[in-house]
């Protein structure tokens, strides 16, 4: 079995049964290829389970709660809503329950595809051993994903602490928690947490919420988070956690916190331990696997996609790399990968939502060539209408119209800012965006942004008003 001239028993044997691998072993399958998938635990990866499912979830019964609890602006008043945090968690695992048979073995099995459960290693640069089987294929995927990284904090591990990993089965609600680190998770979970009967505070070691996004759209997050009354200590870091009396002590430069539970959300580390890479000739730092712009690794017959190579950890990410993957796999290896319009979004209330350049690296690429068009959703009928009118959406242009990035906070920012990635897809400028809309639809936020490019333009070019301004005067003359 050792020998390369022996043939091979699968076209494609993939490791690792989340979002990517998931995406190769159906297409795959379709293409009637044979293919081996294999995952050490559930198919449907840290998505389906920790991740995106359960969290959006999550968030939705806060976010029910909340308006619940807030319902009297609208003339709706409730007298002692109670919540029952257990009831809420029921729902998020009725959630996942619903959608997991999609990502199951049975249809897996159904399409094709040999699943085989068991964690398993390389042997040397083209066999791969799980549960005594070796396997050889004409291309691998490694798409093992990520887990929680956990910081080294003096008495954390004894005191005990959460991870996504864990936080979706607590039956009750801690009445204090502390969230060490404040991005995406920090801050989604956060939020739901403290609108679901938590004290939440927030242990952030940059300035403001969300380091990687907008500090404007950042700071509406932020402004949200302290009118609910979640704490938040910004430019710390978690320094020391001790058991005292039953309570969980965590000083953050020097500012002591005391609370039920400890949720730990400080990135995410790669998956790659015990796959032995170094027999297979695969490179990887702590970052990730190392791939090449086809998703190769050092070993051009291994691929690998999603969390485990580092750089954008997201699920659609993942899938859009899988892509890549199953061509350049099961073909030729000529497609690259490209990462020019990639859109994410963060799941608070507002949300958040973002693609393409921040306005300070369109800036330093472009200079002086680029317009920021800025448009509040306060401006927007229908946010007025539903009492949504935090936030904005700020598209970031060059000179000719052409979209460099978009940020949008705001309710339903996730769903809006799609037909600026669309625009940016196909190389639209931004005057595509102010075409007709729906009104009174938040969509608006956009094409109102869009017009202020025609409006700038307009109240710079002296001359054409002043063409304009006699034209009108010999029309108005002439009767």
């Amino acid at each position: 079995m050792g020998d390369k001239t022996m043939g091979v028993d699968y076209d494609i044997v993939i490791i690792g049964g989340g979002s990517g691998g998931l995406v190769i072993a159906s297409a795959a399958a379709q293409l009637k290829a044979k293919v081996a998938l294999v995952e050490k635990d559930r198919l449907g990866g840290d998505c389906l389970w920790y991740g995106c499912v359960p969290s959006k979830s999550l968030i939705h019964a806060a976010r029910v709660a909340y308006e619940v609890k807030n319902s009297q602006r609208f003339g709706v008043h409730i007298h002692s809503p109670t919540l029952n945090f257990s009831q809420a968690i029921d729902h998020v695992k009725n959630v996942i329950a619903a959608i997991e048979p999609h990502d199951s073995p049975q249809r897996f099995e159904g399409l094709g595809v040999e699943v085989i459960f068991g964690s398993g290693q390389f042997i040397n640069s083209h066999i791969f051993e799980v549960n005594g089987q070796k396997l050889k294929a004409r291309a691998f995927v490694i798409a093992t994903g990520s887990r929680p990284n956990i910081p080294n904090i003096s008495g954390l591990k004894e005191s005990g602490y959460l991870t996504n990993e864990e936080v979706f089965s607590l039956t009750d609600c801690s009445e204090f928690l502390a969230i060490i680190g404040a991005g995406p998770i920090g801050c989604e979970l956060g939020q739901s947490f403290h609108r679901l009967g938590s004290q939440v505070t927030l242990i952030n070691s940059h300035s403001h919420l969300l380091p990687k996004e907008d500090p404007e759209a950042a700071d509406v997050i932020e402004k949200q988070f302290l009118q609910e009354g979640i704490k938040i200590i910004k430019n710390a870091r978690a320094d020391k956690v001790e058991m005292i009396n039953g309570k969980k002590h965590l000083w953050a430069n020097e500012e002591k916190v005391i609370v039920d539970e400890i949720l730990v959300s400080t990135g995410r580390s790669p998956n790659v331990e015990s796959l032995n890479l170094e027999a297979a000739g695969v490179e990887y730092d702590k970052k990730g696997i190392k791939v090449n712009e086809k998703l190769q690794t050092s070993n051009s017959k291994i691929y690998a996609c999603g969390d485990v190579i580092g750089g954008y950890q997201f699920t659609h990410v993942a899938a859009h790399e899988a892509v890549t993957v199953i061509t350049n796999a099961l073909f030729f290896p000529v497609n690259k990968v490209s990462y020019e319009v990639i859109p994410w979004a963060t799941f608070t209330d507002p949300e958040l939502a973002r693609v393409g350049l921040t306005e300070e690296q369109a800036k330093q690429r472009y200079g002086d060539a680029v317009h920021v068009l800025k448009q509040n959703f306060s401006e927007v009928d229908r946010a007025q209408a539903e009492g949504a009118t935090q936030g904005f959406s700020k598209i970031i242009v060059k000179e000719d119209g052409e979209i460099l990035g978009a940020h949008l906070v705001g309710k339903s920012a996730g769903e809006l800012i799609h037909e600026i990635v669309l625009a940016m897809s196909h190389n639209l400028k931004v005057s595509a965006l102010s075409g007709i809309h729906i009104y009174p639809t938040l969509s608006e936020v956009n094409s109102k942004a869009a017009l202020l490019l025609k409006k700038r333009n307009f109240a710079q070019n002296k001359g054409l008003q002043n063409i304009l301004s006699k034209f009108f005067a010999m029309m108005r003359s002439l009767g």
